[in-house]
Formats: C-alpha cells, structure tokens, sequence
C-alpha cells in the first residue's frame, strides 16, 4: 500500500493545480472561482524517486453545522485522519488569514506531519505572505508556486524523510485477471443519486452527499473490491440538457464526466424512477453507446415508485424503439438510500462486461451468416442479388464484425441491422454496441494453404 499525502487548506489556494502537477494528469478540476472541489480526489503520484497516493481535499471553511460548506469540510478532515503527511497550503499573495490560522490549529490537534506550502510565491507579490506563514508553528515552510514548479525539489526532501515506505500488498498475483480493475462510471441526470449508490456499494460516506442538486462536480475515482474483483468506481457530475448548460463550471464538469466515460468498460445509467422518462436521459445513453460502452440501467429510488410495471415498461419500450444499439440492456431496480437490491447490481455488470469481452469462433459465425442469409437473402438492386461471402471479429470491446462482399456500398442499412439483429439473438450478445461493417472483397482466406 503506498503511503497517502493530503493536500488541505482555504478554498482557492492552489490545492487542485498542485494534486494536478503531482499526479502528471489533468484530473482535478481548476477555476478561478473558491470550492470549486468539493469530493475527495485521490491519485498516485510521482515526485522524482518517491511515489504516494495523494488526496485532492475540498477547501476547509469554518461554515455552519449540517450546511454544504461543513458537509464538504467533514470529508477534508476524513481525508487528513487517512493521511500519513498533510500538504497546507495558503496564499502567500494574499497573506496569512484568521481561517489559516484556525485549521493549522486543527492540524496541530491532529498529531499528523505537515509541510506548509506558502503558494504563489513567485516574484516579489509573496515574500511577505511567505514570511507569514511562519507564525503558523507548523514548521518552516515552503516558498511555492503549483503552477510554475517553483519548490517542488524542496518538497521532494521534506517528504522523503517523513513518508514510510510503500510495501507491496499481502498476496498480489502479477497478470491475475482479477488484479486488473473493471472500470465502471455511474452517469445520469443531477439528483439521481449517483453519490450515494456508490456510497451503499463501498459501505462508507466516501463522496459528499445530500439534497442539493449538482454537487459533484468533477469525475471521483475510487478503488474498490467486489467478491475478490477489483473495480475502479467513478463518480460523475449530473449531465442536463445541453441548453441549460451555460456557467463554465458546468461545461468542465460535463465534459470530466464524458471522458469518464471513454475510459470506462461498463456504465450504470442511473435514473430516477420519480422523475419521468425524459429525452436526455435517452441523450446520456446515446452518448454512451457512441462511446461503445456496455451499459446497465438502474432505476433508483424504486421503493417510492407506485406504478412499477407501467415504469419498467415504459423505459424498455423506449430503449427497445430509440436505442436499438444497446437493445436488451439489463434493468436493475433498487433504492441506493435504503440498499434494497443493490447487491443486484453488480452481479449484472460482470455478467455484460463478460459479453462485451465476447469473441466469436470465425467458423460458428460464418455458419450464422450462411444461415442468416438463407432465411431473409440480401436485396438484389438492379436485378443482382448482394452476396456477403465471409464475417469475422476483429476486434471485442465491444464486439466488432466485418462481413465481406464485393457490393460493399450497396448493402442498406435496414439489412445490416437485420443482421446485427439477427447476431444478438444467436449469440446472447444482448445490452452491448456491436459493431458492424461492411467492406469491399471476397473471403480473405480463400485459397490460401492450411499450415502444417
């Protein structure tokens, strides 16, 4: 387990462009604006000869009890109770504030090793807040600047004689299948509860909560564990019309949450069973599917649904009409808030992510097209028939074919679809985008020697 780095302090100081510098990514979201992170963050993290997991933390305010503001300042405290050393940053161009002073009094209490980062002390705007940040009694602090590196090879020396060192975890098996994590993105509208079906699965209040709409804003990842499998669990921001999205937060926060998604292998479309069905929801899943992601469908909430079979079928009705690329996609119904059938769930996703994975035998699907075209022949425009002489799988994830004809450019989409059709049910390649195409040429293998 590597050791863990917190990175704590007043809103808009800098934490999330230093978690972003550390870690060689653009993960974290950064604005001009404060508490523009409001999750924890974590990331492994590389600083010349060292390696740690480093905690992005929302902004420590002194804020009244059961708000936003105190829920978010909670989880920074988690974060740092986890934490083996805290990174406190303050604004050296803004000088030293009673709130940097009132948490590095909580950090005291804590008992935990701090490294004070005076940042934005680049040129002469923050020598006096640099200077400042000595009365903190937290020990001698670092001139630094996230954005331009300046202090980094200082904080390599303080952090590599305080951190432990990382060991490797109890039992690990290099190339187990079961070592590799299974990406899985939660995605929906705002307010579905898309923080708290991921807190029911982890069995912690890892992610921030509550009756607000919108309050995750970047995509979280967490590491988790699910009957001896790994999973890497990803949190998104609640994606609205595209019309309604108008603040530049939003926009980043939308597009953190797209690209969650092309990194992930399944995605649960989580919906609100309350809400009606609504166009976007539809939208979501077309962008998933683009994106070629399997993709399961949970309705939360569903204990507080009276009309449950008109619902259900509803939704499959116009999954079956206006998402045929994901046609037969599982529906699970459960209720994050009081678990009820989230122990369904996954379940669901490893059996789609196992068919997203599927590969074809080239023989079995050769006979599949002979007999698929035996019973409805391809059209015949100019009074000759199109002949499709051979299919293959080139690639799985999703799975993907390329059927051979010499009249490529003449097979309508109607027929392809018939095809594809006609593959998810011979197969049970069902709740995934198959990829079809349809390419110019005679079997490929044709004539070719056997190799003995």
């Amino acid at each position: 387990m590597l050791p863990a780095v917190a990175i704590a302090g007043r809103p808009n100081v800098g934490k999330s462009t230093l978690f972003n510098r550390l870690v060689g990514k653009r993960l974290a979201l950064v604005d001009d604006r404060p508490g523009v992170t409001r999750d924890r963050r974590e990331g492994e993290a590389r600083l010349a000869g060292l390696k740690f997991r480093v905690l992005d933390t929302a902004g420590l305010e002194d804020a009244e009890e059961g708000s936003l503001a105190a829920r978010m300042t909670a989880m920074s405290e988690a974060a740092i109770d986890e934490a083996d050393v805290v990174l406190f940053m303050m604004d050296a161009r803004s000088g030293l504030t009673p709130e940097d002073a009132h948490f590095a009094r909580l950090l005291r209490r804590k008992g935990k090793p701090v490294i004070v980062l005076a940042n934005k002390a680049e040129g002469k705007a923050g020598e006096a807040g640099f200077l400042e940040a000595w009365s903190l009694g937290l020990g001698d602090p670092i001139a630094f600047s996230a954005a331009h590196g300046q202090g980094l090879d200082e904080l390599h020396d303080r952090l590599a004689e305080i951190l432990p060192k990382a060991e490797d975890p109890a039992g690990a098996r290099s190339g187990d299948k079961r070592d590799i994590p299974l990406r899985l993105a939660i995605m929906g509208r705002p307010n579905a509860g898309k923080s708290t079906l991921i807190n029911r699965l982890l069995g912690e209040n890892r992610l921030l909560t509550g009756p607000e709409a919108g309050i995750t804003r970047d995509a979280i990842g967490v590491n988790w564990q699910w009957n001896g499998r790994a999973v890497k669990l990803w949190d998104t921001a609640g994606m609205r019309k595209k019309a309604r999205v108008k603040e530049k937060l939003e926009k980043l926060s939308v597009s953190d949450g797209l690209r969650a998604a092309k990194f992930a292998e399944v995605v649960v479309l989580l919906l609100d069973a309350t809400q009606p069905l609504e166009k976007q929801d539809l939208v979501i899943a077309n962008l998933i599917a683009r994106e070629g992601r399997a993709i399961v469908i949970a309705l939360n909430k569903w204990d507080l649904v009276k009309d449950k079979t008109g619902y259900r079928k509803k939704l499959e009705r116009a999954v079956d009409d206006l998402l045929p690329q994901i046609a037969g996609a599982p529906v699970v119904t459960l209720s994050a808030l009081t678990g009820q059938n989230v122990d369904k769930l996954m379940p669901e996703v490893f059996g789609l992510y196992e068919v997203w994975n599927k590969r074809l035998p080239t023989a079995r699907l050769n006979q599949w097209l002979r007999e698929a075209t035996e019973r409805h022949p391809p059209p015949a425009p100019g009074g000759r028939r199109i002949k499709l002489r051979y299919i293959t799988q080139p690639n799985a994830r999703p799975p993907s074919f390329v059927v051979f004809s010499q009249r490529a450019d003449d097979l309508p989409e109607a027929y392809k679809r018939y095809l594809v059709n006609s593959l998810r049910e011979t197969f049970n390649v069902w709740g995934t985008p198959i990829r079809l195409k349809v390419k110019a040429g005679d079997n490929p293998y044709a004539g070719k020697r056997k190799k003995r």
